[in-house]
């Protein structure tokens, strides 16, 4: 590829977004919807819902379940400023430890002292185990080390950390 004159090369935009194999996207939809301050991703203008959307531009029948499409499968930032995030429905369920997971970052850092980093990741636990989530442990590190965050599962067993 050739490099412009900012030293860049050319390549086609990338949109991060982020994928997470699940039994039962309407499941999953809601809770991180509420857990991440995100909302349910609408249906591109014209269309009264994805399904109707994928008709229009395409996707043969058989990729289309009766009721894929009907209600959202991903969600979006309000904001526009992080990525989209798509439940894609998979047959097979969860069997290992997840390679990838999403970290909340709420506590404000190690610039925030330890307790009160506590106290909000505590606070946001509380909030995130009434949706729907359950806590496996909690990583508290004694002596000196000034580490807290908590290892809670999504509805489906996803997991992922409150730091």
């Amino acid at each position: 590829m050739d490099e412009n004159a900012d030293g860049s090369a050319d390549r086609p935009e990338m949109i991060l977004q982020v994928t997470i194999d699940c039994a039962e996207p309407q499941r999953l939809v809601p809770f991180w919807a509420e857990a991440l301050r995100y909302v349910p991703e609408p249906p591109p203008e014209g269309h009264a819902d994805w399904q109707s959307y994928w008709r229009a531009i395409g996707v043969p029948e058989e990729e289309l379940g009766d009721e894929a499409g009907l209600l959202p499968e991903s969600i979006v930032d309000p904001k526009g400023t992080g990525p989209r995030v798509w439940f894609q429905q998979v047959p097979e369920p969860k069997t290992a430890k997840n390679r990838l997971h999403l970290d909340l970052k709420v506590g404000g850092g190690r610039a925030v002292p330890l307790a009160e980093r506590r106290s909000r990741v505590d606070g946001e636990v509380a909030r995130l185990t009434a949706l729907g989530a359950s806590v496996l442990y909690t990583m508290d590190e004694p002596d000196g080390m000034d580490y807290y965050a908590v290892v809670l599962q999504d509805p489906e067993g996803n997991e992922f950390c409150v730091v």
